[in-house]
């Protein structure tokens, strides 16, 4: 009878210290979330919590007390590897709409989160540019944030010699590769990829080249249907300053948001990556 009087004392216990923890975690999540929110109104979770409470509580433990606090990226970076998967996916606007107010939240300027718009074109699309533009107006019109951007052009004559430069910088001999790979059946597809992607958009102002790769990581890593490509970029992102432990923490804030498989893929091509480097 002492036996069991004790376990069931020991349990308690444990029980309670657990409940403790949970409840640091929790209030530690509402703050980070509180942080991107900046809600005096309340927090875009209240009404999920009175019909899901769990789902709530995981979003704010996990997505925010055990991800998004995360040392190794800082705020606005979160929120730009955030919005570039959920645009590049394109299958979450209200998502969308929240974590574009949340990056404006954390310092991101429009024409940081536009450029972001801009640059996912080249990996999921125009139509899911176009539909993540859309809800950025809507979220900069509520916020009464005019934008008026400068437009950027590169010169017609130099867009394949500008592309080319900027492809060399950031891709080496990995882009090169895949440009050449197309030079027996599809060349014009290969000159599209120099022109458009990095003669017009990755010239533009608006992104460094470590946030341009930033993102093309991110979008890669969501879509999860360009392991080839998120190969070069991940190379990219090193090439342009970018670390090992940052790339870590892009993949474990993308488990968020397009989940732990996508994550998974993604790590065991930078594992690849580095493997092939220190070869």
């Amino acid at each position: 009878m002492q036996i069991s009087l004790s376990h069931h004392v020991i349990t308690r216990k444990v029980v309670k210290i657990m409940a403790a923890e949970n409840n640091e975690r929790y209030l530690r999540g509402k703050e980070v979330l509180a942080r991107v929110e900046q809600n005096p109104h309340g927090s875009i979770l209240d009404s999920l919590a009175s019909f899901s409470p769990d789902l709530e509580r995981f979003v704010v433990e996990f997505g925010y007390a055990d991800v998004f606090d995360r040392e190794g990226l800082s705020d606005q970076s979160r929120q730009l590897i955030t919005i570039s998967a959920l645009a590049a996916l394109g299958n979450a606007a209200p998502q969308l709409e929240f974590h574009i107010s949340g990056a404006l939240n954390v310092g991101c300027s429009p024409e940081q989160i536009i450029e972001t718009f801009i640059h996912v074109t080249i990996y999921a699309g125009f139509p899911a540019a176009l539909n993540a533009v859309s809800v950025a107006r809507k979220v900069f019109t509520e916020r009464g944030i005019d934008v008026n951007l400068d437009t950027h052009s590169t010169e017609p004559a130099k867009r394949f010699e500008v592309g080319s430069s900027y492809l060399e910088r950031v891709d080496g001999a990995g882009g090169e590769a895949v440009v050449k790979s197309l030079q027996d059946i599809a060349p014009d597809l290969g000159r599209y990829i120099v022109e458009y992607s990095f003669g017009d958009v990755y010239s533009r102002p608006g992104l460094s080249l470590w946030e341009r790769e930033l993102v093309s990581v991110s979008a890669c890593s969501a879509l999860g249907t360009c392991v080839p490509q998120l190969h070069v970029h991940i190379n990219g992102f090193l090439n342009v300053g970018g670390t090992q432990d940052e790339l870590v923490e892009l993949m474990i804030q993308i488990a968020v948001y397009a989940g732990f498989p996508a994550a998974l893929n993604a790590i065991a091509s930078l594992r690849q990556v580095l493997a092939e480097n220190n070869a």
